[in-house]
């Protein structure tokens, strides 16, 4: 039984996952759309869209504050696109017929070393020279270690995210082929757990991102 399909395309000597393609566009169209309807007709006591977002926007905004200071207030509006865009990948693959862009590890992976990236370049920006001598904090000789800890850290990253989103649509397809039409409990409440887990995987993995950014761009007491 084909459990995952995926379409390739070929161009120019290089292939392309067509289907993670496509979904992750509907995946940013649909953020886009609800951005919008949140933000169309602004009241002071938000309703419908706007009040999920509100709500959303501010946890978020309370998060960047806590972890990055001042410092880091600029970065909240990524924050805020990394969370909704992961969070609406990972429901997608729960609608028939469709796949989660994050059930890909190109697309994990690839937000993954986004973030990385920024975190290095911020680090350098912002801290210069202090950036680089916490590699060999808090003797030289840990520089090794530091630098395997960077490059585990996409690593992880991306497979957590990938393996969590992966598994849970096996798993739904695996229960839908295998409970009768008349049995519709088992596949109802996994799927409510896959919810729950889509929202979870969403939630940390912005959580560690703004915990690696914060790193970078939080002011510390070596040169406050």
């Amino acid at each position: 039984m084909e459990v995952v399909h995926r379409g390739p395309v070929h161009i120019a000597g290089l292939t392309f996952n067509s289907e993670t393609i496509i979904m992750t566009w509907i995946a940013m169209a649909v953020v886009i759309i609800i951005a919008t309807l949140a933000t169309r007709r602004l009241r002071l006591v938000p309703q419908g869209w706007q009040n999920v977002i509100e709500i959303v926007v501010n946890w978020l905004n309370s998060q960047v504050d806590g972890m990055m200071g001042k410092r880091g207030k600029f970065l909240a509006p990524f924050i805020v696109s990394l969370f909704l865009f992961i969070f609406t990948s990972n429901m997608l693959g729960l609608i028939p017929q469709m796949a989660s862009p994050t059930n890909d590890l190109n697309t994990t992976l690839g937000l993954a070393l986004l973030v990385i990236c920024m975190v290095h370049f911020l680090g350098l920006y912002m801290k210069g020279g202090h950036y680089i001598a916490h590699f060999f904090q808090p003797t030289p000789v840990f520089v090794v270690i530091n630098m395997i800890e960077e490059i585990a850290k996409p690593i992880t990253l991306a497979f957590r995210l990938f393996g969590n989103i992966l598994a849970g649509e096996i798993l739904i397809i695996v229960l839908l082929k295998l409970m009768p039409i008349w049995m519709p409990i088992p596949s109802v409440l996994w799927l409510a757990f896959s919810i729950f887990i889509g929202g979870v995987q969403a939630v940390i993995f912005t959580m560690l991102s703004t915990a690696y950014l914060a790193n970078a761009v939080k002011e510390t007491e070596s040169h406050e």
